[in-house]
């Protein structure tokens, strides 16, 4: 390797090594303080809460690698270019091009450890991280309750109140609770004023004690309409004092918080895991559409739709207005049963609907998941190609101007790709786009960059705007001096 090479490598690497381990360290102290309520005063070791953070780091490598390539870029070139030795490499004869190669090499090797990584380690980490954060969070279910929504933490009850106070956070304020126990909808209903929970340490219990409140609970299983539900039995009340204990044996104990529990997600998979996934999808998916078409198909009776032999054809018959052909009475016969038809058509659509919708988001997941890691790993050859001519453009190294122009570069590529990703699931476009969509935008921006840095153009060209203008008045004041 010649000497200038390993000099360049030298200079990219060194704020690389820096500009990494921060980005780092802010991504992760970002998600800690996202998630820093439902781990916090939880009694955990200093040993789990450090295993949480490791994972943690390494979900978000593949997410810093892109960030520190750009901004290292910047950095090393602006730094070349302000220290004049860009010039001086100019006069030698040594090319841009021939200057950022063992970068190109460089940032290529990137591009492949950060797909390894998205393909390997991701997935692993994901998977410890988020069952290491459920277990955590189930750890002290009191503490995960939070106010001013409705809390599924306790198995078969959902709870909500408005605030939590007193000096254990265990003193709620106007408490609303549905027993779902029963497996048949919200039909035990608790309110009260006040509230407080009592959780001790290895209890298979948490109780609760609700002051001032009232008492709803339907005794019916079930029921087909409004009118016999309103007859069937019912029992109500007011209490000063109600106390009631749920089972939180389910909920993790201090030897289970390595216990792996959600094992389904499209984020713990690989790519060669979810390329195999996505046609059982698209399948099951195609057979739930298909199977519904058939339904509304049969509620129709669009099987006995046929064409008549012109032999047989019926005369004088009314082809514009179809009903004028019949008497009064057929035709309400006709209108109401083309109403039933369409009526039920349509509570079919409606109920399925919503099952429909979700099957489509999951396997826009899965495709996204898919398309996303491949995009991603390229992401650091394209933001290469914008950072290494952006600098030899602005020609200013350290942390001030490269920071404030990778930073908008980054909200920029992140903001399209979120943007395509959430397009993406909810089906406005197709994943492929979706997860493609900031490099679209981002490598013509690349090319612009490095055509005008091997041109040694600044970054905009303002004499080629204001020249033309300049001449266009000129060109008015000469024919009047005339």
């Amino acid at each position: 390797m010649k000497i200038l090479d390993k000099y360049i490598l030298k200079t990219f690497l060194v704020p690389f090594a820096a500009t990494f381990l921060i980005v780092l360290f802010v991504l992760v102290m970002q998600l800690l303080w996202q998630t820093f309520e439902s781990i916090a005063g939880k009694g955990i070791s200093v040993t789990f809460i450090l295993k949480f953070l490791y994972y943690t780091s390494l979900s978000i490598v593949p997410q810093a690698l892109p960030i520190a390539v750009l901004l290292s870029s910047i950095m090393a070139l602006g730094a070349l270019g302000e220290n004049y030795e860009f010039a001086a490499a100019k006069s030698a004869g040594i090319s841009l091009q021939r200057l950022v190669r063992p970068l190109i090499f460089l940032t290529l090797i990137l591009s492949g450890i950060n797909f390894i990584f998205l393909n390997n380690i991701f997935p692993y980490a994901i998977f410890k991280q988020q069952n290491l954060y459920y277990n955590i969070k189930k750890k002290k279910p009191a503490l995960a309750l939070v106010p001013g929504s409705f809390n599924s933490d306790l198995p078969n009850y959902q709870i909500k109140f408005d605030e939590k106070y007193g000096e254990e956070k265990n003193l709620l304020k106007n408490v609303l609770i549905y027993d779902l126990s029963s497996r048949h909808g919200n039909q035990k209903v608790i309110t009260a004023d006040r509230g407080k929970i009592i959780s001790e340490e290895g209890s298979r219990y948490m109780t609760f004690i609700l002051y001032d409140g009232y008492y709803y609970e339907d005794h019916t299983k079930s029921t087909t309409s409004r009118s016999k539900k309103d007859k069937m039995p019912a029992s109500q009340a007011t209490f000063k004092e109600y106390e009631f204990n749920i089972d939180i044996s389910d909920i993790v104990g201090d030897g289970e918080l390595d216990q792996e529990r959600i094992k389904n997600n499209f984020k713990m998979l690989k790519l060669e895991q979810l390329n195999d996934t996505i046609p059982v999808l698209k399948n099951s998916y195609n057979e739930l559409l298909l199977s519904r078409t058939k339904s509304i198909s049969s509620i129709a009776k669009s099987n006995q739709l046929y064409k008549y032999a012109d032999s047989i054809k019926a005369e004088n018959i009314d082809a514009t207005n179809i009903l004028a052909n019949f008497s009064l009475k057929d035709k309400i016969s006709i209108l109401n049963g083309s109403k039933l038809k369409i009526n039920s058509a349509v509570t079919n659509v409606k109920n399925n609907i919503k099952s429909i919708k979700w099957k489509r988001k999951t396997l826009n997941f899965f495709d996204s998941e898919y398309y996303g890691r491949i995009a991603l790993s390229l992401s650091c050859l394209i933001l290469f190609f914008i950072g290494a001519p952006l600098g030899s453009i602005i020609r200013k190294g350290g942390f001030g101007l490269p920071m404030i122009l990778a930073i908008a570069i980054y909200v920029l590529y992140f903001f399209g790709n979120t943007m395509g990703k959430n397009l993406a699931e909810e089906s406005s476009i197709s994943s492929l786009l979706g997860s493609w969509i900031s490099a679209l935008f981002m490598i013509p921006l690349g090319i612009f960059l490095t055509r005008r840095a091997t041109k040694d153009k600044g970054l905009f060209n303002v004499d080629a705007i204001l020249n033309p203008i300049k001449n266009f008045f000129l060109k008015f004041k000469s024919k009047k001096d005339i």
